[in-house]
Parts: C-alpha cells; structure tokens; sequence
C-alpha cells in the first residue's frame, strides 16, 4: 500500500504556470494610483505583483487567500539555507518578498542560455536538497514538499536557482513532489499543455527521471490524482493525464 499524499489545506486553486498560459505576464510598473502601488508590473492567476522599490516587491493574491502558510514554509526552508526569495512581511492576501532579477530556467533554455538536460540536472538536484531538509515536526509526515517545481518556477539569479511560487507547499512523502515534478514535464513533452518548449522538453524529463531523489514511479498515481484534481486543468488536460502517467513511467529505467 502506497503512502497517503498530505491532506490538502482548504484554498483557492493553485495557480499552474505549464497550463497553457504563462504564470506571470510581465511589464513596466505603472504609475502609483491612490492605494500608492501602481499598476501590477507582473501577474499571475491568482495574484499581482507590484513594485515597492528594487529590492521588494508585493505579491497580493486577488482572491483574498491567506499567506501566512506560505510565508511560514518559506522562511523555514530559508533557515536551513534553501534557496527561496526573502519574505520581508506577510499578512492576509499580501507578501512582501526580495524583488529577484533572472530568467525562469524555462526562459533561459528558450533563449539558448540553458541546455534542458543541464537544467533537468538542477532541478533534481533542488528536488533532493528540499527533501533533505528537516522535517518541522508533524506526525506522520515527511519532510517539506512543493508541489509545483518545475522550469517556470525556477528562476535563474545571480546568486544561482531560486526556487518561487510556494503556494501548494506543504508536509509530506518527497517521492510524491518527485512525482508530480516529473508528471508536469510529462504533460508537456506529449503536448497535452502548450509551452514554447514543447516536445524539446521530452529530454530534459529522460534525464530528469535519471537523476530525480528518491522513486518517481512509487506515488506517481497519487499524482495523478492530485493533479486531476486541480480545478486549473482543462478537461483536455485531464483526459490526457494518464498518456502523461504512461511517459513517465517509460522513461523510468
């Protein structure tokens, strides 16, 4: 019998950058309106993101979601050296993190500045330093999990890979973030969700199944089943999940 995935907290849907549309749609902030923030320079599904200064932005989630989960496992990565954006202050739907500078690995690969093996290397190898970290102390649960680490929510820094979006982390089994890791690269490999990377991903999943901490294949239908779940896939998404489950499970040697 397989471990049971963490118990999902009760919120909004998380947001799904590989779901067809880009997670964040990027441009120059605006001028400060009455609120003195401006128009949002960046957003996502759920969020937007407005300049405070050069180092800070605040991300305010439009749906009225809280933050302080978020913000909690964030700075408990933090402490024990996990690369994440500094969170300076969190309350209600808004955080106030470190303002990051680079492309998403995604991006660096589209533009040629990332070989998609070089960054299946790097994501395993973020995979395996989270699960590494100590767990925070919950009966029955295993270390700190993602949920959502793939190439859109690496970006590329001058102080290395950071990792973003921490929105569906929680506490659990690191075999079933692995998982969903490779599932959601799957899904674009056989193009069932539309990304300018394509079927060019396909190596980067072989290499990144090679490499990936622990047993993609252990949990991979609870994966499955929690990426059905998400209320941001399409009902074309969702039919093709199990081809996606297939590919995976093919690349596993």
């Amino acid at each position: 019998m397989t471990d049971q995935p963490p118990a999902p907290t009760p919120m909004p849907p998380a947001s799904q950058p590989l779901a067809g549309e880009p997670d964040v749609a990027r441009h120059e902030p605006g001028e400060p309106n009455a609120a003195g923030l401006g128009e949002p320079f960046a957003a996502g599904r759920e969020a937007d993101v407005f300049l405070l200064d050069d180092g800070r932005v605040l991300r305010r989630y439009r749906t009225g979601a809280d933050t302080a989960h978020e913000a909690e496992i964030m700075a408990y990565a933090a402490s024990h050296g996990y690369p994440v954006p500094a969170v300076y202050a969190a309350s209600g739907p808004d955080m106030v993190m470190e303002r990051l500078h680079g492309p998403t690995m995604a991006e660096a690969a589209l533009a040629g500045e990332l070989a998609l093996e070089d960054g299946a290397v790097m994501l395993a190898e973020l995979l395996r330093r989270l699960h590494e970290l100590p767990p925070r102390g919950s009966a029955g649960r295993d270390t700190i999990i993602h949920l959502d680490l793939h190439p859109e929510n690496v970006l590329i820094t001058e102080r290395g890979p950071v990792v973003i979006d921490w929105r569906n982390a929680g506490d659990g089994p690191g075999d079933l973030d692995t998982a969903l890791s490779a599932l959601i690269i799957a899904q674009v490999a056989i193009g069932s969700i539309e990304h300018p990377l394509g079927a060019s991903i396909d190596a980067m999943l072989d290499r990144f199944l090679e490499l990936a901490p622990g047993d993609p294949l252990r949990l991979l239908d609870d994966a499955a089943a929690y990426r059905g779940g998400q209320l941001t896939m399409s009902p074309d998404e969702v039919a093709m999940i199990g081809t996606a489950v297939a590919r995976v499970r093919a690349g596993v040697r």
